[in-house]
């Protein structure tokens, strides 16, 4: 039987935490349903434009702005990634602010980074990613600081996008 604290919980912040916590009883039960494979097909269209394919959702483009030698016709690679950390972040706040009763009025992740274009262009060795990204939230809320605090702590430490991007991830780019 759902309780009424359980059922105004379930609506707050529009998260379906019934799901979540499903998902969470069920990894319990069986700790190896917590190990997931996520795919994605990337299709070159010409130039510097490509269409991507992540399950069964619409495809989506990526493309570089005209000062790259694109078109501009879609977010370039690596504003799509730190879109996803930003995504990622968002979503943590959403589920994390829902199971400690915290109403979100409003949620922005402004995100920005560095990166040099030197290697990118064949013009000298090093990185050819970001050297630092920064994002700052922005949360309006009727609970007080400590919440707030305690919610973005949780959310950084549990943010699976900012994980992979915080440390080494073993890359591998074969030929077929």
């Amino acid at each position: 039987m759902t309780t009424p604290t359980t059922r105004a919980t379930a609506q707050l912040n529009n998260v379906n935490i019934g799901a979540v916590g499903a998902l969470v009883e069920a990894i319990k039960a069986e700790p190896g349903q917590a190990d997931t494979t996520w795919r994605a097909s990337v299709v070159w269209d010409g130039g510097f434009q490509t269409t991507t394919a992540i399950r069964d959702f619409p495809p989506f483009a990526t493309d570089e702005p005209e000062g790259l030698g694109g078109t501009d016709t879609a977010p370039n690679p690596v504003e799509q990634l730190i879109g996803a950390l930003g995504s990622c972040l968002a979503i943590g706040y959403a589920a994390n602010a829902t199971v400690a009763g915290i109403r979100l009025d409003e949620l922005r992740i402004d995100i920005e980074g560095e990166l040099n274009l030197e290697t990118f262009l064949g013009l000298a060795p090093g990185n050819a990613g970001y050297e630092t990204l920064r994002a700052t939230v922005h949360i309006e809320s009727d609970a007080d600081e400590a919440a707030i605090r305690d919610l973005h702590d949780k959310v950084i430490a549990t943010s699976p996008v900012g994980h992979s991007l915080s440390r080494a991830v073993p890359l591998a780019i074969e030929l077929a």
